[in-house]
């Protein structure tokens, strides 16, 4: 039985639709991406961000606004890993605390050992000089090298997420049951690190740092240095996330979450297309927990807990789960309200928070990121004599990639 032009899968014989996945089977998205901006406006919008963050704020702001700040240009790294896995890939990653603690306290144990070099080769860190067994614990050797620090910071997380996330997705395990779970992770980490006296503090948590990679944080100029470093690896971040959302595992972990038995069918595996958008989000999640640390100079379960993880999902919600750049804006909005009004109504903020979110979900389900993209789409359905969806996501089902060994 002979082929046509059509069955061969020839682009300029196919139909629109077609001829998009006759492109993403060759490895290369044809046309915008929904969900995701085209390449001038997202490097706009870095450049925008990185003035904004990197020039401006250091410009108007003092040192203690720029110290807050720069907190929450960590949970902002957070919230670009939940977006990715959340937004594209409909894993609602309420754990991610403990990822982020990870990253911190990993850091921690670097700049307090490294601290405690400084005061003599075998000398030990003040809190296990109070209340340890006065033996440094096996655990923390490893963290006395900066290389080592860095590479645990990137790698633990992706390996806790790599083990847990493909034993619960090859189950098929998504949704809120997924969610309870990460959940459960969390709490179990925050109850771990309460009963850890000895070794990393209990419910006190680490601090007391003097130096960050050898500079001091007594410095003034050196704080800045971190801020401006933070700032720069957010860009560095929401970069690499656009990159996955433009490529091929982009379009695959949409698919995959519009229609994962559609794309099990085409030859492809589900639960390794979910498991690495879990471990990116992870890596972020440390990344942001690192870099929180010498900011804000101090580490606890309190910031890692099940409270916390709620926090990061509020704020990418607020932002809008299926942009690039909503998550981003999100946290950062989310973090400089409950600074603010944390303070003035230390009682009712939890409140405010969780009517935060369900009017956001009730409300606005993709986040103040999809008020554009609804006001254009209400435009357009008027011009057409249509009524619009009210209550439409913005990200919008992707076309499942080819089938492997689809002919081109």
């Amino acid at each position: 039985m002979s082929l046509t032009s059509t069955e061969r899968g020839d682009p300029s014989a196919a139909g629109p639709d077609e001829a998009r996945v006759g492109d993403a089977g060759r490895g290369r998205p044809a046309g915008p991406v929904p969900g995701v901006p085209r390449r001038g406006l997202a490097y706009g919008g870095m450049a925008v961000l990185a003035i904004a963050l990197m020039v401006l704020v250091p410009m108007f702001f003092g040192t203690f606004q720029v110290n807050q700040i720069g907190r929450f240009v960590c949970l902002a790294i957070v919230a670009v890993g939940i977006g990715l896995a959340w937004g594209r890939g409909g894993m609602l990653t309420m754990g991610q605390g403990a990822f982020f603690g990870i990253g911190a306290y990993v850091m921690a144990m670097h700049m307090l050992l490294s601290d405690a070099a400084l005061r003599g080769p075998d000398t030990l860190p003040s809190f296990m000089v109070l209340s340890g067994n006065g033996e440094l614990p096996w655990f923390w050797e490893p963290f006395r090298s900066g290389t080592v620090t860095v590479l645990g910071i990137v790698l633990l997380p992706a390996l806790v997420a790599g083990l847990l996330g493909f034993s619960l997705f090859k189950r098929k395990v998504k949704g809120a049951y997924f969610a309870i779970l990460n959940q459960a992770l969390v709490a179990a980490v925050a109850v771990l690190l309460i009963g850890q006296q000895d070794t990393l503090g209990g419910s006190n948590g680490l601090s007391g740092f003097q130096s960050f990679f050898g500079l001091s944080l007594a410095d003034p100029l050196n704080q800045q240095f971190i801020y401006l470093l933070a700032c720069g690896v957010l860009v560095a971040m929401v970069a690499l996330a656009y990159w996955m959302m433009r490529s091929r595992f982009g379009e695959l972990l949409v698919a995959t979450r519009d229609g994962e038995e559609r794309v099990r069918f085409l030859g492809y595996d589900p639960a390794g297309v979910k498991t690495i958008a879990y471990m990116a989000a992870a890596m972020m999640a440390s990344i942001g927990g690192a870099l929180f640390v010498p900011i804000v100079g101090i580490i606890s379960p309190t910031s890692i807990g099940v409270a916390p993880s709620i926090a990061f999902v509020i704020g990418v919600a607020v932002g809008g789960r299926g942009s690039l750049f909503g998550p981003v804006l999100g946290a950062l909005a989310v973090a400089w309200a409950e600074s603010s009004l944390a303070q003035a109504f230390p009682s009712g903020w939890s409140y405010f928070q969780g009517l935060l979110l369900i009017l956001v979900i009730v409300l606005l389900p993709g986040g103040v990121a999809s008020l554009g993209q609804r006001f254009r789409r209400r435009r357009a359905d008027s011009g057409n004599g249509s009524t619009p969806d009210p209550g439409t996501d913005p990200a919008e089902p992707a076309h499942v990639p080819a089938p492997k060994g689809t002919l081109t």
